[in-house]
């Protein structure tokens, strides 16, 4: 089979289109024919080393396909099943070994594109808006990025649960993207201070919780844009890592919360997993959230791929397609 590996760490250009032993399912796994796989920054902490992983390795975690066969153990799958996962490293592939307690079966209104755009992004928006804060009706929300994959979801949940969304992007096309997901206020952080903005918007209180993924260049000022016992929900760091801080700012601050939560602590069972990507996959399917697909790729030019979501330039979700 054909599968993107990568050997040592770096750019794009350490992305190698080659061909891959053919592994059978050992006990507990299923092996998936890929029909779609969604890309994510997850992806790219792995590339550069950032989260580190042993080399060689191929990357990937997130996809969607059909299942080829299941090894032993596996009662509640049978090949053929047309499936989705996230969460489980290897799917820059034309097939994957993947535990079968992650697969979660796909309504037959569903696309295998649009269960890989959807699963990882959706079940992160999924944890943060329910559970890390569990967002109130009135509740006036900030949300980062707010036109990526995570950022468009996050509004739409939000708004679900009855919030007040204020978000941050770059540009006016952007914006646009923004407020038709839901976005009752978009500020453009290029042109206005994105904190001053805030506080105009909030007459001075600030905000009970910032969803940030962009970390290292929004992370001051996000803690600032909090009122007091504020969260801040650290979950990606697409401008770099953020600096070391000592507790004692967050008191100075307000009480304030800070927490770096990940999608694999808020799915430890499969039935957490399975509560969040049967409500993401529902939603989708019946319309109650949109899924923005940006752009789709050959698995062989996963390269290009990287370097779209490294420029920031997307809004929605990129996908491969083996």
């Amino acid at each position: 089979m054909k599968a993107v590996k990568i050997h040592q760490f770096g750019g794009p250009e350490v992305l190698s289109f080659e061909d891959a032993a053919t592994v059978e399912p050992g006990k507990g796994n299923a092996a998936v024919k890929i029909k779609a796989v969604g890309i994510n920054f997850i992806d790219i902490y792995h590339r550069t080393g950032l989260y580190s992983v042993p080399v060689p390795f191929t990357p990937g975690m997130e996809a969607a396909g059909v299942v080829e066969s299941i090894g032993p153990g596996v009662t509640d799958l049978k090949p053929g099943d047309r499936v989705g996962y996230a969460m489980a490293i290897g799917s820059y592939a034309e097939r994957a070994i993947v535990p079968s307690w992650q697969l979660v079966k796909l309504p037959e209104e569903v696309s295998f594109e649009l269960a890989a755009a959807c699963l990882l992004q959706g079940m992160t928006a999924h944890y943060l808006t329910q559970t890390t804060y569990p967002i109130q009706k009135e509740d006036v929300v900030l949300v980062h990025a707010a036109a990526g994959g995570a950022g468009l979801l996050i509004i739409q949940m939000a708004k679900q649960r009855g919030a007040r969304v204020i978000g941050t992007v770059s540009t006016k096309e952007k914006a646009e993207i923004a407020q038709e997901a839901g976005a009752d206020e978009v500020i453009l952080y290029t042109e206005v201070d994105f904190e001053s903005e805030v506080k105009r918007l909030t007459d001075g209180k600030g905000v009970p919780v910032v969803y940030d993924s962009v970390g290292k260049t929004t992370f001051e000022k996000s803690l600032n844009c909090l009122r007091p016992r504020g969260m801040l929900v650290l979950f990606g760091q697409s401008s770099g890592v953020v600096p070391p801080l000592a507790p004692g700012i967050l008191a100075s601050k307000g009480s304030l919360f800070l927490t770096r939560p990940s999608l694999g602590h808020y799915t430890l069972t499969q039935e957490e997993l399975l509560w969040r990507a049967r409500d993401i996959l529902n939603w989708a399917s019946s319309g109650k959230i949109k899924i923005r697909i940006h752009k789709t790729y050959p698995l062989a030019e996963a390269a290009a791929a990287h370097r779209h979501l490294e420029s920031r330039q997307s809004t929605g979700k990129l996908l491969l397609i083996p």
